[in-house]
């Protein structure tokens, strides 16, 4: 249902099509997808469709000349609503909701009647034109019109797939065929309006709908249009060099994960070796010095970049963005929520073309901690920023994109999700997808084999040579490492099954025996079933980490996890009068389990020995070093993926060692 790469050449495998794959039972993606599907989509709808409060469904009908008035809301509101639609497209082909299917008809309607003739569709510059103003199509590169372009073709391919319906998918063609006429006819003017660009991921998979080749041939065009710009070109738009000389992750982090994801789509179809060498050194930059523990991505706010090769003159301005090798601020950690999901995306594709577990890893990573802090448990907030550290008094404001321009900004502990982002709500409506696609990230499928990405209680339906065969999950995971995987086929059957061993994990035993003969990450089972079960069993347990010592920011400070969560310590669970400030973690902390319940359930809880430093009043820039004694104190860690379901307060992903003189040359 993602992507259809099951005729791709370079595919290693392809995502089970709609109605394959359920989530039950209450482990966190289970608990996350329902909320989606049950309040997520349905809240959020009542937003995009609100002509007081988005605007997006309304200016459609001005466009379409069916309705007066402006346009209202940010230039990339339509591509947010494809996306909200594109989330409502997977709901309903899961709970089959009659509303909810009407809400996507009358919109797919209202957006082909909105489209002009030549293919154009952008309702800020058509209803600019209505009003007599002279602005020309693809004019201003920040209006986001291939964005919007790129949103809109995937929501019509996967619109497609689920109902068979051609409506959207004919909108998407005569996009892509107005993409073709200016890469001919005005290919300098194109070039510029490659911002957030989700059109090579849309252009390529209506090549894999349609089979029309012109798609991918049009793919291959806009990304030699996207880069070698030079000094003419920036960081932040990663377009100074050619795409397939790029071996750096650089500047605004959904730009170019968005552009990554884009690239691996168009190599998963033409195996071009120099955008997978591109590729390749991209993901090892980002995951070796610039990726967060909790999978977030882009640690600036704002900054300056010359590292795309250009000379020490030719700095320029990024913002959102990757900074410098081990820059990874905690506090001030920008990390936009849209960023992780592009990195899924792009992960995704990486994991069709190689086979290679790393890339799930990646994705289980934000699955199991960016993307569910993202959103509150009431399924209805959302953080557009993603800090690993909140601390109370901070002397400065951190902008959000929902605060008002004319009102202040909330203390800094008490910065918490919001239901609507005025200035920019395109995260989301991208947490929507994502979370009510989650069941397709959890499998794969390619010839007479199942690939097992995520560990998640659930069924899939797949086949082997063309028998039936019906694989369930039973599992708690991640409260606990075992899995029991039933496989039922309706008659004896040749097949294998592909397991994940997590990079996390020092290997998984299978039906109780250490697993040997992995293949790039997976244990292969090839053999024939019938009526069977294999049991898996994950080495879960608390592990302290540190950060390389070129991270500053983290520099003699660790951090806890088991298995893929990541764990904070929320001021909620500290007596009173005990800041971030005053704890340290022990080289000797002992750590203990317990089961989560209530907000927490679905996951193991923690509880560390630690100590309260005693600090100095926090009065002066520097201050003597206050004499009293450490006293010990025990700590609970919760899963940073749950922080700020509990009112205002202080959180840290990352915390002081402490040692004594004894313990350091014991």
């Amino acid at each position: 249902m993602l992507t259809d790469t099951s005729s791709s050449p370079y595919a290693r495998l392809t995502s089970l099509p709609a109605n394959a794959v359920t989530l039950d039972g209450d482990g966190p993606l289970a608990r996350l997808h329902r909320r989606a599907l049950d309040v997520t989509v349905p809240s959020m709808g009542a937003i995009m469709f609100d002509p007081e409060v988005a605007h997006a469904y309304e200016n459609f009908l001005v466009a379409a000349g069916e309705a007066t008035g402006e346009h209202d809301g940010p230039p990339f509101m339509d591509g947010d609503l494809y996306k909200y639609l594109e989330a409502a497209t997977a709901t309903v082909a899961e709970n089959g909701n009659a509303e909810l299917r009407g809400i996507i008809d009358r919109s797919a309607a209202a957006i082909a009647r909105a489209q002009r003739d030549d293919g154009y569709l952008h309702t800020k510059t058509q209803i600019a034109r209505g009003h007599g103003s002279d602005v020309e199509p693809l004019a201003v590169g920040t209006d986001f019109e291939t964005y919007n372009f790129g949103h809109l073709m995937t929501l019509a391919c996967i619109h497609h797939r689920v109902t068979g319906e051609e409506t959207l998918l004919a909108v998407a063609r005569r996009i892509a065929g107005y993409l073709a006429v200016q890469s001919e006819q005005g290919p300098e003017r194109l070039a510029e309006c490659n911002v957030c660009p989700s059109h090579y991921m849309g252009v390529v998979e209506l090549y894999r709908v349609t089979g029309d080749k012109q798609y991918l041939e049009l793919a291959g065009k806009l990304l030699e249009l996207h880069g070698g710009k030079g000094e003419a070109g920036t960081d932040d738009n990663q377009d100074v060099l050619p795409v397939r000389d790029q071996r750096r992750a650089v500047g605004h982090s959904v730009r170019a994960n968005y552009l990554y994801a884009g690239m691996a789509d168009y190599a998963v179809e033409t195996g071009d070796e120099t955008v997978v060498s591109a590729l390749d050194s991209i993901w090892d930059d980002l995951v070796s010095s610039k990726l967060y523990v909790t999978g977030g991505c882009g640690a600036l706010y704002d900054g300056a970049s010359p590292d795309a090769d250009q000379d020490y003159y030719s700095i320029t301005k990024v913002h959102q963005s990757y900074g410098r090798p081990y820059q990874l601020p905690q506090t001030t950690a920008y990390n936009e929520s849209c960023a992780s999901l592009g990195l899924v995306f792009w992960a995704w594709r990486m994991l069709v073309r190689t086979g290679d577990a790393r890339y799930a890893d990646e994705i289980e990573r934000v699955l199991y901690n960016a993307l569910p802090a993202m959103i509150g448990d009431d399924g209805a907030t959302y953080f557009y920023v993603n800090p690993l550290r909140q601390v109370r008094n901070l002397t400065y404001p951190l902008r959000r994109p929902g605060d008002p321009k004319d009102v202040a900004p909330p203390p800094s502990e008490e910065r918490l999700r919001q239901e609507y982002m005025q200035a920019c709500f395109c995260c989301p409506p991208n947490i929507a997808r994502v979370s009510a696609e989650l069941p397709y990230y959890v499998y794969g499928q390619g010839e007479d084999e199942l690939w097992i990405h995520q560990y998640a209680a659930g069924e899939v339906s797949t086949s082997f040579a063309g028998v039936p065969v019906t694989v369930r999950q039973e599992t708690d995971f991640p409260v606990s490492g075992d899995v029991r995987l039933h496989v039922s086929a309706d008659r004896p059957v040749q097949g294998r099954l592909r397991i994940r061993v997590p990079g996390w994990a020092d290997g998984i035993e299978i039906d109780g025996v250490p697993a040997e003969a992995v293949d790039r990450g997976y244990v292969v089972i090839d053999r024939e079933w019938h009526t069977d079960t294999v049991d898996v069993r994950l080495p879960l347990r608390p592990r302290v980490l540190t950060a390389h010592h070129f991270v500053e920011e983290a520099t003699n400070q660790v951090c806890v996890t088991r298995g893929p969560v990541v764990y904070c310590v929320e001021s909620a669970d500290l007596p009173d009068g005990v800041g971030l400030e005053n704890l340290g973690v022990p080289q000797t902390t002992k750590i203990s389990e317990t089961p989560g319940t209530g907000l927490f359930a679905g996951h193991a809880l923690l509880s560390a020995s630690a100590a309260v430093i005693a600090t100095p009043p926090q009065n002066h820039l520097y201050a003597e070093l206050d004499p009293a004694p450490a006293r010990p104190l025990d700590i609970q860690l919760v899963p940073y993926a749950l922080w700020a379901n509990r009112g205002p307060g202080e959180m840290s992903v990352w915390l002081p060692l402490i040692r004594t003189f004894e313990e350091a040359v014991a």
